[in-house]
């Protein structure tokens, strides 16, 4: 079946929260507040196979200068088709012409994110204030 993405807002809670368990993000233990961070994103790309969400990314932003890419999900069983390297490209597409695009990759996603674009910024480290365990 072909993959197809939106930016709709109209996302069940339980197909959010079995994405996030799928790729075991702690965000999925607060599934009310996780659905309300999307939804309530500068913007909202997700991808879906038929009625199945496979994929979601999103981005904060001020709207004119600074735009940061918190969430990109990929379902396991959906991985290394694309979807993800399409969602990235969608969100920055809104954002082309913005002086800063920041986001905080892990080791594992790092050369991902360096094909979509994005490069290590200089001598800068992620610094936060965090309550998950994945990292």
């Amino acid at each position: 079946m072909e993959i197809t993405y939106s930016e709709t807002r109209e996302i069940d809670e339980k197909q959010i929260v079995a994405l996030y368990l799928a790729n075991k993000w702690t965000a999925a233990d607060k599934p009310k507040q996780l659905r309300k961070a999307l939804l309530n994103s500068h913007a909202l790309v997700s991808a879906w196979e038929g009625e199945k969400l496979v994929g979601i990314g999103n981005a904060i932003s001020d709207g004119y200068l600074v735009v940061y890419y918190p969430h990109l999900l990929v379902h396991p069983d959906y991985q290394k088709r694309g979807i993800g390297r399409n969602i990235i490209a969608k969100l920055k597409k809104n954002y082309e012409h913005f002086h800063m695009h920041m986001l905080t990759a892990d080791g594992k996603s790092v050369g991902f994110y360096e094909k979509s674009g994005f490069m290590v910024a200089g001598d800068t480290r992620a610094m936060w204030i965090y309550q998950g365990d994945e990292h």
